[in-house]
């Protein structure tokens, strides 16, 4: 390796930064009325109308699972159980508004949904809708959120007993893991 291989390897490094933190929270309801049907909330986001789920940047003084759940009140409008241990992560690119993408992972958190606001801060912007895990891991882009979904899917109902069960497991992990992607 020549020396302006070397050079180049290594500012090539110094410039690297680690992802960007977002907390995002994975919306779900039971739908006893439908023989209890789970269902996930997907969105568009508002930029590129590609599917989501809600998430956001820290917020100082919060903890993670609180920011999940405060981006899921803003930007779909639905309350409810948060859970404090996160289901698992996931990478996207994100293109801040000056056009530069930079890598960002994103903790998400389970919410059990038990309202859905008619009122909230961002109201309009967005599509929302309520689908089966599969159905959310066909629309959302990003892999590691494919999975994701249909993970939770799978823990969430027990197919011996015919019941939900909670996302967060005896041991208080609810840790669903991924291949992490490079990014």
């Amino acid at each position: 390796m020549g020396f302006i291989d070397r050079v180049t390897t290594n500012v090539r490094l110094m410039l690297q930064r680690p992802p960007r933190q977002q907390y995002g929270a994975l919306c779900y309801r039971v739908r006893k009325k439908q023989a209890g049907q789970l269902e996930v909330l997907v969105m568009t986001s508002r930029d590129t109308g590609r599917w989501v789920i809600p998430k956001g940047w820290p917020m100082e003084g919060k903890k993670a699972h609180a920011v999940a759940e405060r981006e899921a009140y803003e930007e779909a409008g639905v309350k409810g159980k948060v859970f404090k241990e996160p289901l698992g992560h996931f990478h996207y690119r994100k293109t801040l508004s000056n056009g530069v993408k930079v890598p960002v992972l994103v903790q998400v958190h389970a919410l059990e949904v038990e309202d859905m606001l008619k009122s909230f801060p961002e109201k309009g912007s967005r599509r929302y809708e309520w689908v089966s895990c599969e159905e959310a891991a066909t629309r959302v882009n990003e892999p590691e959120l494919k999975i994701l979904f249909m993970q939770f899917g799978g823990r969430m109902y027990s197919s011996a007993g015919g019941t939900f069960a909670s996302p967060v497991t005896e041991h208080g992990s609810a840790r669903i893991s991924t291949k992490t992607a490079s990014v």
